[in-house]
């Protein structure tokens, strides 16, 4: 498989129609149908299926769809990594991030490289612990910045020292509301939702002890955004860690006795990075030494 076919390949699948397809690319209609009739014999497989009007994907097309965009993402960053041998620092770095208040810790030592290396750029995803670990095994981002517990056995890691504050997210209009902290006991018969994550599950159970087993569980979620537009809409509470940010309706009150945990970043273990990367991991891990030793 050609990059070039499979960038024609996902303009029709973005268009469903070949003619519209043709025209973006800037080639004729005949060369774009025999681009994807020989990808078709390649693959062994039919990816459209098509009519008078337009055409859709088959199930091995959304599976080429997905791995295709992930292939051209991978030769873009290594074409950038490539490009990154010059004496002056240039190119991407990509950093996953967790929805966590290390991110502010991570984004002022993104600031201090980038002033002292303007022509980097940074190319940050959102996402949980596991999508961002998904991500740099298939070499999409350089590292992740993913909150503990986390298993790190493929990984070099470095610990962040700032912290994550943990509570519940509950509605404005809750009796809870008037709380500064609240117990176990407080959340025996509230509705609540908790990460889909296995681990901090596992690290919410600690917390709770023996009650744990009788909370009223209503849900599961990755990112906390979708989450508070949940609670705020009364279907239940979310525990989840205090962000330096509000959602309206909503409040964040702490746990009692307090649950705090950490935050890693990580990234593939005895794997070549570009200079800039190689840069920015050394530029990291001086500046936690210090910090750590108590010299900034």
């Amino acid at each position: 498989m050609e990059l070039r076919v499979l960038n024609y390949f996902l303009m029709v699948a973005r268009e469903e129609n070949i003619t519209k397809a043709a025209q973006l690319l800037h080639i004729t209609q005949p060369t774009l149908s025999r681009q994807l009739m020989q990808l078709e014999g390649e693959l062994g497989v039919k990816l459209f299926q098509r009519s008078n009007h337009c055409i859709v994907l088959t199930e091995e097309g959304m599976l080429l769809k997905r791995r295709a965009q992930e292939l051209i993402s991978l030769a873009e960053k290594t074409r950038q990594d490539l490009m990154q041998r010059d004496a002056e620092l240039t190119g991407e770095i990509s950093i996953g991030c967790g929805e966590l208040q290390s991110v502010d810790f991570l984004a002022k030592l993104l600031a201090q490289f980038q002033a002292e290396h303007p022509l980097v750029q940074m190319n940050i995803f959102s996402g949980n612990a596991d999508s961002i670990k998904e991500r740099i095994e298939n070499g999409l981002l350089d590292m992740g910045l993913v909150p503990e517990p986390v298993d790190m056995t493929k990984y070099a890691f470095l610990h962040v020292p700032q912290k994550e504050t943990w509570g519940v997210l509950i509605h404005k209009d809750s009796e809870l509301a008037g709380k500064q902290s609240v117990s176990p006991s407080d959340l025996l018969h509230v509705p609540l939702m908790t990460s889909n994550r296995s681990l901090i599950r596992g690290l919410i159970a600690d917390w709770f002890g023996v009650d744990f087993d009788d909370l009223r569980i209503v849900g599961h979620y990755n990112l906390l955004y979708n989450a508070a537009i949940l609670v705020r809409n009364k279907i239940g509470a979310a525990i989840c860690i205090k962000l330096d940010c509000t959602y309206d309706d909503t409040c964040f009150i702490p746990f009692s006795p307090p649950m705090e945990s950490g935050s890693v970043l990580v990234w593939k273990k005895d794997q070549m990075t570009s200079p800039t990367t190689a840069a920015f991991l050394e530029h990291l891990q001086k500046c936690v030494k210090c910090i750590s030793s108590n010299t900034i």
